[in-house]
């Protein structure tokens, strides 16, 4: 019996006899019949000797998926196993927290919520550890082939995939109950050109970039060029730029001056659901190219990535806190908030980006980006802010510093996240007209969202942001709204992760129904982020794609007909749901 046989038969997740068909289970939910995908309770689920045959395939890289936090338990669901180590608990303690270290694990994902919280770190051996929503098994990819390999596995036997890089995601699509993982973390080649000579119009610097390459390290990889270049990224240091960032869009600190990350692609190469390595551009599958520029994570598996780079550029910054050290009255704070938010319009039309957080009487600005100025230039920009703050008498602290790069600037003022925390997450793309039509009211529903009902409280990520100043026109999936954008603010309604279903379901129509609905309210001219948004949203099709839906749509059926590609709210996922309380993927018989 080969190792991964032997693994799979200690943890009881072998065929089942009770089978339905080599498809998977047919189930009825609520009136509705579903086809679902394989599970380990079924007989269509591969036998050890195919698992085998795979990790033959793949030169050892398929392994048994086990949660991070299980190394501090016992057991594994209810296997023999011994999965305790007290070394590597110490260790999984003392990185839960540690974004960098979450990413290079294999499976683990930033946002736990969507793993069903089910195997935590723990003081106790004895309490329980399932693998709640994660995969049973994960192929650590090092070559293209490795990755069809998996692509391959999952199609002819309807199992449900999941391509995870970095597990840097507030919507679940790292995650997947019962699934085959396919990791493309260890994709981290980063070549550089001066001249461009491929398809397009652009002749200037580009760069080829892997699929398992981070935002800091690219970042740094830019800076070491000579001379330095810059390249749009997102403004968190782990993001897994040439994955999802770029596929639903990616903004970030240079956006303003040089649009969204998918603005700036030159080329993808891919392998597709039916396992061919393709290459998109535009002269190549240019329909395919489109799609993934923006379109979401349901196209293909990216390898690579081609995209411009750009000269490095002087930059100033600007912090600013409001908060309780400063003032406890919330008439004043809410009055601080309100003169800042306001002043969105006039930001990014000085090319700015500005980083913000709200919660309950705090707002903690860090940084106001303000590419090619200095200290003068960004004071000068922002010296509407502080005459406003200051009439109204506004306590507030603030500091300014210039850098004669954007990325000093970038490693000096950002700040890393805080992962493994829990939370129901939304938010809106306010554009221009919302602001300067219904300013007011956009920074009313974002301050209610911190407190939206008695027991509930709200933490908001704001980016005042305007890719539509630097590019007006993209010809790519990427909401049209973008172009028009001024405010774009992540909500998130916190939980700790341990709630009931029942709550857990009731934290998400808050979300939806009461949050959501005051943002869609207050900005009815906006939109909603690829990336970054409800998962329950209204109209999804609409609020995430507007005009560019219809084409997606047909674009996804050409390239993945079957559905092997799974992420909710996104093209061509009509028909599919996870039934069973968070587990099964499974579609509506036709």
């Amino acid at each position: 019996m080969g190792r991964v046989s032997w693994i799979l038969s200690l943890l009881s997740v072998t065929s089942c006899v009770s089978a339905v068909a080599w498809i998977g289970e047919v189930k009825e939910v609520d009136g509705v019949t579903y086809q679902c995908k394989c599970y380990s309770d079924n007989a269509c689920w591969p036998k050890n000797a195919e698992w085998d045959a795979l990790n033959t395939t793949v030169g050892g890289a398929l392994q048994v998926a086990v949660p991070p936090g299980a190394p501090c338990h016992k057991q594994l669901g209810n296997s023999s196993i011994s999965v305790y180590n007290e070394a590597a608990c110490s260790n999984v303690q003392a990185n839960w927290v540690n974004e960098q270290w979450l990413t290079d694990h294999p499976i683990a994902n930033l946002w736990p919520l969507y793993t069903n919280n089910t195997c935590l770190p723990t003081d106790n051996p004895s309490a329980p550890c399932t693998r709640g929503f994660y995969g049973t098994y994960v192929i650590l990819a090092t070559t293209k082939a490795h990755i069809k390999a998996g692509i391959d596995f999952a199609r002819e036997h309807n199992l449900r995939l999941i391509i995870r890089n970095t597990g840097h995601d507030f919507m679940g699509r790292s995650t997947g109950y019962g699934s085959l993982i396919i990791n493309t973390h260890t994709f981290k080649d980063v070549t550089f050109t001066k001249k461009y000579d491929g398809p397009g119009n652009w002749t200037g610097g580009a760069a080829v970039v892997g699929a398992g390459v981070q935002g800091r390290e690219l970042f740094r990889k830019c800076f070491a060029q000579s001379p330095p270049v810059v390249i749009v990224g997102g403004e968190c240091p782990t993001v897994g730029w040439a994955g999802g960032y770029i596929l639903g869009g990616g903004h970030g600190p240079l956006t303003t001056i040089y649009g969204m990350g998918a603005d700036n692609v030159l080329s993808f190469d891919v392998v597709t659901a039916s396992g061919e390595y393709v290459t998109a551009n535009a002269k190549e599958n240019p329909d395919l190219f489109w799609a993934l520029k923006g379109g979401g994570p349901v196209f293909a598996t990216v390898v690579s990535i081609t995209a411009k780079t750009f000269p490095e550029v002087p930059t100033a910054g600007t912090r600013l806190n409001i908060n309780s050290t400063l003032t406890n009255d919330s008439a004043v704070f809410n009055e601080g908030f309100r003169i800042f938010h306001n002043l969105a319009n006039h930001y990014v039309e000085n090319g700015m980006f500005v980083y913000f957080e709200l919660s309950l009487g705090t707002l903690h600005i860090q940084p106001f980006v303000g590419p090619r100025m200095d200290e003068a230039k960004i004071k000068e920009v922002l010296k509407p802010l502080f005459d406003q703050l200051n009439a109204a008498n506004i306590p507030y602290d603030a500091y300014t510093r210039a850098f004669p790069t954007f990325f000093e600037l970038y490693i000096d003022m950002f700040e890393d996240e805080q992962p493994n925390q829990n939370s129901v997450v939304g938010g809106r793309i306010f554009t221009h007209q919302d602001i300067e039509e219904n300013g007011d009211g956009v920074a009313k529903a974002l301050l209610f969202a911190s407190q939206p009902t008695n027991d509930t409280f709200g933490f908001s990520v704001g980016h005042i942001v305007d890719p539509g100043h630097g590019v007006p026109v993209a010809d790519n999936a990427i909401h049209p709204t973008w172009r028009n954008a001024s405010s774009f603010v992540i909500t998130n309604v916190i939980m700790t992760g341990t709630e009931s279903w029942e709550v857990k379901m009731e934290r998400e129509n808050v979300q939806t129904n009461v949050v959501g609905k005051a943002l869609r309210e207050a900005g009815p001219n906006g939109a909603t982020y690829v990336n970054e948004g409800d998962l329950n949203e209204p109209n999804w099709q609409e609020s995430y794609w507007g005009s560019k839906y219809p084409r997606l749509l047909e674009i996804r059926k050409k390239w993945d007909p079957t559905g092997l590609f799974y992420a909710k709210t996104t093209p061509g996922t009509e028909d599919w749901d996870v039934i069973d309380y968070g587990t099964k993927l499974c579609k509506k018989a036709s």
